[in-house]
């Protein structure tokens, strides 16, 4: 990608983050409830009249629409996101302290994930029409039609309370207690991406290129791990950037079933509070997260296929 490029690239992410964060603000604005209100309620207060008014002008809430958006902005390019109504801390703190278990989670999901989905996709395209290929069909298929949340409510039932192997209760981030929600995540994904690689090597396996290296006497073996599949991941990079960037921004279904203190259980208690400035924060964030990835996914088409950087 050339500096032009990413000049042009940079100018779209600043416009998009720039709408969004409006369109956001926008939204939290025109909500029902009093945020100060909401706020006096939940430090156990009693939000009088007089304590709403004064609430209301220390947080900037009296003044027009575009003022309080205009000073938020001002705070969120300084690092400032406000303070949390609910948690009583910055938000830049919350979001910083949600990440990092939501990022451990997302990463072993990814990688239990590919370990699962790669070599089952390449089993079924292998033996196209035989009986591996209809039995990994099957599987697939039965993955993607159950529920995320009916599997962690299967596997918190046997791994938590018949064999009692992790705590029901949850709220741990280490390895014993990541292992089960991970799982649970790279099940659902699992059953996608096996029927994805299975229909990029089919497409390889059909191309000319494979044809004339069985013709020379190649290996299927050597065919197979030095051309097919190489090529065949190459549109699989595309999904698992997505799909690493909506888990970083918080499954919430298995995070609360496990308890696990992530991206996805804030927000969803950040929403039933009416807690407006993490959920700003928290859409930002998510959002300047998945322009990230998909850059540095355009930016690794370079090293996977060398002919993407000569045509540029």
């Amino acid at each position: 990608m050339s500096k032009k490029q990413m000049g042009k690239r940079f100018l779209q992410i600043l416009i998009v983050l720039m709408g969004i964060s409006f369109f956001t603000f926008g939204l939290t604005y025109l909500s029902p409830g009093d945020p100060a209100e909401i706020m006096l309620s939940e430090c156990g207060n009693l939000p009088t009249p007089e304590l709403l008014e004064q609430t209301r002008a220390e947080l900037g809430l009296d003044k027009p629409f575009l003022v309080q958006y205009t000073t938020w902005l001002k705070g969120v390019l300084t690092g400032d996101m406000g303070t949390s109504y609910s948690f009583k801390v910055p938000v830049v703190q919350k979001l910083s302290s949600c990440f990092w278990p939501t990022l451990k989670l997302a990463w072993m999901s990814l990688l239990i994930m590919v370990v699962i989905s790669i070599p089952l996709g390449i089993l079924s395209a292998v033996y196209q029409n035989q009986w591996p290929d209809y039995l990994v069909r099957a599987v697939t298929f039965l993955g993607v039609s159950v529920p995320s949340f009916w599997i962690g409510l299967i596997l918190l039932s046997i791994f938590g309370v018949t064999l009692r192997w992790v705590s029901v209760s949850g709220g741990s981030t280490d390895m014993k207690s990541l292992i089960l929600p991970a799982v649970t995540l790279a099940i659902a994904m699992s059953a996608k991406y096996t029927r994805q690689v299975r229909i990029a090597v089919l497409d390889e396996l059909r191309q000319d290129y494979v044809t004339g290296a069985r013709m020379r006497g190649a290996k299927e073996g050597t065919i197979l791990w030095k051309h097919v599949l190489p090529n065949a991941m190459l549109p699989l990079v595309t999904l698992l950037g997505l799909s690493l960037g909506s888990l970083l921004g918080g499954t919430a279904v298995v995070e609360i079933i496990y308890n696990w203190p992530g991206m996805g259980s804030m927000a969803v208690k950040a929403i039933s509070c009416r807690d407006y400035p993490l959920v700003q924060g928290y859409v930002l964030w998510i959002a300047i997260l998945y322009m990230v990835i998909n850059l540095l996914v355009d930016l690794s088409y370079n090293f996977l296929d060398p002919r993407l950087k000569e045509e540029r």
